[in-house]
């Protein structure tokens, strides 16, 4: 019975959202205990990994954040192939609200930002935290409100989020690389280039992908380029159109077996080992000086702000439509469920900060977690009373008319 709820439990939508709060409550409870020691050890413990001349040698965070994450981006990558190819952005009509958007949902948050900390160089290197949104908690929010919002809203939600994590794999790119390894990328290049053969060759077993997809996972973290990229380029060489011996397309066969294993362990993991901040008076404090206020200004402001100020200016201008069955007091709940920056704002600010220190991650992470709240709650009551059901007509209508209020039925 206990196991058949637990079944259910992971079937619904808004399962991941949860998951997620658990561990980022499990990671604030054991650093804000006498467990807190051991939550560093363990994330502090290194794990090493050999063959031949080849050394990998990091602690365990970083095997999460390098590792675990280049598999969320992989399927990050397929999603996006499949959507570009055959889903919700394969056309322009489909692509032109979603895209503007995000542009907006990129661009304002980080123009927040960078007003409460455009005189501090070390503090702009989180411009793009506030940048990012966390679609698994979103899509949460969504599914608790049921029929409430049109199901036209989610795809939106989910073409758009397509493109945010487009945009932050684009700032990953250019601005969280560090000193290039020309040996690397030129060995990472020859195994791209083995992948796109595999591709042109019709290969439609997933497995020779997989294996040469974690040689360049290897050279592309000993170039300096973010390793979370590999995981990109092997998506996009995972061949959507063939079939293999059981009939299925490699990508979506693939996407199907990385869905539970990324929703339901890679990204709580990678929430429990990056949410941990002490809850004290001092800390709360700090929410109000500029890096914090302005990654949670960023999220909770920035967000709708750009988001359904962009998507306003499109539909009035005829370059883009409302979703079938949506109003536009419900376009802004979205608007500001997208400020839930969450697990990517939290990766981001990894990146940014992880060469200056515990004060600046800790820092970043209560702002972070300060935004996300408020879009959560905010996001979710404005679309709960966007979408109340409509009243009932009166009694004296059903009266007056009986013959149709039947016919209707």
């Amino acid at each position: 019975m206990h196991l058949r709820r637990l079944h259910h439990f992971l079937r619904q939508d808004y399962a991941v959202g949860v998951l997620l709060i658990v561990a980022a409550i499990l990671a604030k409870i054991a650093v804000n205990s006498p467990l807190a020691e051991y939550y560093d050890l363990l994330l502090q413990m290194p794990v090493h990994f050999s063959v031949g001349l080849l050394e990998i040698n990091k602690p365990l965070l970083l095997w999460i954040n390098d590792g675990l994450m280049a598999v969320f981006f992989l399927l990050i990558g397929l999603e996006v192939k499949y959507e570009i190819l055959r889903g919700d952005l394969s056309t322009p009509a489909q692509i032109a609200l979603p895209g503007i958007a995000a542009i907006g949902g990129m661009v304002v948050p980080a123009l927040v930002y960078i007003f409460f900390n455009y005189n501090d160089p070390l503090a702009m290197q989180g411009w793009a935290i506030p940048a990012a949104t966390d679609i698994a908690f979103a899509v949460g929010i969504l599914a608790l409100l049921g029929k409430r919002v049109p199901t036209s809203l989610k795809t939106f939600l989910l073409a758009l989020a397509i493109f945010d994590d487009l945009g932050a794999i684009v700032i990953i790119a250019l601005f969280y690389t560090s000193d290039m390894s020309i040996a690397s990328m030129v060995l990472g290049s020859i195994f791209l280039a083995i992948l796109v053969i595999l591709n042109r060759m019709n290969v439609a077993k997933t497995g020779p992908y997989l294996f040469v997809g974690a040689l360049l996972w290897i050279c592309v973290l000993k170039s300096g380029v973010h390793a979370t990229l590999a995981g990109v380029l092997l998506a996009f060489t995972i061949p959507l159109n063939l079939r293999d011996r059981k009939g299925r397309s490699p990508l979506k066969a693939l996407q199907h077996k990385l869905h539970s294993r990324v929703n339901y362990f890679i990204l709580p993991v990678f929430a429990f080992a990056n949410a941990g901040i002490e809850l004290n008076w001092p800390q709360l404090q700090s929410l109000l000086s500029p890096i914090p206020l302005g990654i949670m200004m960023g999220l909770f402001v920035g967000k709708q702000l750009g988001v359904f100020a962009f998507c306003y200016v499109a539909i009035k201008a005829g370059v883009a439509k409302m979703p079938p069955g949506a109003n536009w007091m419900q376009l802004y709940g979205l608007s500001i469920l997208c400020g839930i920056g969450f697990t990517m704002s939290l990766f981001i600010g990894s990146l940014a900060f992880e060469d200056l220190g515990i004060a600046y991650l800790a820092t970043d992470r209560i702002g972070i977690l300060a935004g996300s709240f408020l879009s959560a709650v905010a996001g979710y009551y404005v679309l709960r009373l966007s979408s109340l059901p409509k009243d009932p007509p009166p009694i004296s209508a059903a009266i007056t008319h009986p013959q149709q209020n039947r016919s209707d039925q």
